[in-house]
């Protein structure tokens, strides 16, 4: 994952549009937005870039050197034929756009988004026109999605978060001079698995997070408390310092849907690829990444080969942040194996340059936490569950319905859902106490109806006629369906629902244009896609 890709957001899901993680750039995504009509608008003209002018300075070349190097030719490199074929797509879904077959046509901007990133990672020869070309390229499809291109908002919409700390990866801090001793004292009292270093970008941060930066702190120390026994268990059995769980707070807040403007996804921000390899898979109905076991588990396996590659812990941290070959060629280019000497030299990513000081400020302040104020900070309750393997598809709704469990609140124990159905096979997070009586339940639905058919408890005064316009069907057809004889159910009764979901296609997470305090910020906005892929690579676990 390169460090200064400028990726498209391409993660699919249950409702999310473009979106996706590896090595850790900058972090995740607290956002939710309904996006783009039903129906496509009018076509948009994409303004095509203007003209390069010619390079004034070969008029005064020697003849016969233009015509030598006219005639050399320049081999392509993998990069530059993929940054072709990207190009050949997207021309494709421009004219399918055209033709109003919108399906088609954000398969290919899919297509052209996937080898553009993919070229990322396999030299272009000329970054520059590289950089340029994604950018373009990117704000033509948000154009066309603007103007049409995806559908509209379903009920399974699924939500996805922006990283609290996303932002201040770019941006220094102040040092309060009195701090220094200071965090100095504290520094050499601490017991640490994981080295702490202070200096003025450590000191920076802690200054920020002791003023400005205080309630993202602590918000994130709170949700916090719903992981944290999961992954001290995670990183002890894989052998890494305890201290890395303010990793995954400065990587997501301990979002576990977080998205990044750089396409990483997940508590633990991996880009596709990166996740790939340490198994977390991608289907049309889940993601992985999204899964705070197994992207924790994930987490811990990489970090703990990046510190077997480095032998250093700051250089493994940066690694996860900007991608093992950047910090290696920086390393080459200076020869320091040194995260402070890099840093100094700026050989690193400017976002990494400030992820490590972020983490050591985050772990000094919350082992000195009465020093800061942050003693009387309670965690939210570790989540509890119950887990069910589903044999057939099913509904969440249907599940909600036999649980008495908020939709939400199945969403936020099954993160790695994507769409509103669990589909065969899966393990199914519950709210604890009912995973038994539930999978006996189900068994009560055939398993081709569970996808669709809901269960529906009858109250005091509901007649057949009244339930049956809640769930937009005739009450003779609930009366079919559950035997029934009579006109009014009793109160207390359960009735099936022989209901079907309207089907909508996966969502991917779009990247768009924001203006923040005068510079150009992209950040995800919820769309719809017809797509079942998502981009490939950015930032984060997978660089």
């Amino acid at each position: 994952m390169t460090c200064r890709t400028k990726r498209f957001l391409y993660i699919f899901a249950s409702s999310v549009t473009l979106g996706i993680s590896g090595c850790s750039y900058t972090q995740q995504s607290k956002f939710q937005t309904a996006f783009l009509p039903s129906t496509p608008a009018p076509a948009m003209e994409i303004a095509e870039p203007p003209a390069l002018e010619p390079n004034p300075y070969l008029h005064d070349a020697p003849a016969n050197l233009l015509e030598i190097v006219q005639k050399v030719p320049i081999a392509p490199s993998e990069g530059d034929l993929l940054m072709q074929r990207a190009d050949q797509a997207f021309q494709r879904g421009k004219r399918a756009y055209q033709a109003t077959d919108t399906r088609q046509a954000r398969r290919e901007f899919d297509t052209a988004i996937d080898l553009m990133l993919e070229a990322s990672e396999n030299s272009p020869s000329d970054r520059q026109v590289f950089e340029a070309r994604l950018d373009e390229m990117v704000d033509a499809v948000h154009r066309y999605d603007l103007a049409g291109l995806g559908a509209g908002v379903d009920v399974d919409e699924a939500r996805f978060e922006k990283a609290p700390l996303e932002d201040i990866l770019q941006m220094t801090f102040p040092v309060d001079p009195k701090l220094k001793d200071k965090v100095k004292e504290q520094v050499q009292a601490t017991a640490s698995q994981l080295p702490l270093s202070v200096n003025d970008a450590v000191l920076g941060y802690i200054n920020y997070f002791s003023g400005r930066g205080r309630k993202t702190l602590i918000a994130g120390l709170e949700r916090a408390g719903r992981y944290r026994p999961l992954i001290q268990r995670i990183l002890q059995e894989e052998g890494i310092p305890q201290e890395l769980i303010h990793l995954a707070q400065a990587e997501s807040g301990f979002f576990p849907r977080a998205i990044s403007y750089k396409a990483a996804a997940g508590m633990w921000q991996f880009v596709a690829w990166r996740g790939q390899e340490y198994g977390l898979m991608r289907t049309a109905y889940t993601d992985d990444r999204f899964d705070p076991e197994k992207a924790t588990r994930a987490s811990a396996r990489h970090l703990h080969d990046l510190y077997n590659m480095f032998g250093d812990w700051y250089l493994a941290m940066a690694a996860y942040n900007c991608g093992p070959n950047a910090v290696a060629r920086a390393v080459e280019r200076t020869g320091y194996a040194d995260f402070w000497e890099l840093r100094n030299r700026h050989a690193l990513p400017e976002q990494t340059t400030n992820y490590v000081p972020i983490i050591l400020a985050m772990t000094i302040m919350t082992k000195n936490a009465a020093e800061y104020g942050l003693e009387g900070v309670v965690p939210e309750a570790p989540l509890e569950y119950d887990t069910i393997e589903v044999d057939a598809p099913t509904h969440l709704g249907l599940v909600a319905d036999f649980t008495d469990a908020p939709m939400p609140e199945l969403q936020d124990l099954n993160p790695a859902l994507l769409k509103g159905v669990a589909p065969a096979g899966y393990v199914l997070h519950v709210p604890k106490g009912t995973g038994g009586a539930l999978s006996a339940s189900l068994q009560m639905i055939p398993a081709e109806r569970r996808a669709s058919w809901r269960m529906h408890k009858v109250s005091s005064g509901e007649t057949l006629a009244s339930i049956g316009k809640r769930y937009g069907m005739a009450g003779g057809s609930i009366a079919a369906a559950n035997g029934l004889k009579q006109a009014s159910p009793a109160a207390g009764d359960r009735l099936l629902i022989p209901v079907a979901y309207r089907e909508t296609a996966p969502k991917r997470a779009v990247a768009v244009r924001r203006v923040v305090k005068g510079q150009r910020k992209r950040l995800p906005v919820v769309a719809h896609t017809a797509s079942n892929r998502a981009a490939r690579g950015s930032r984060t676990a997978g660089e």
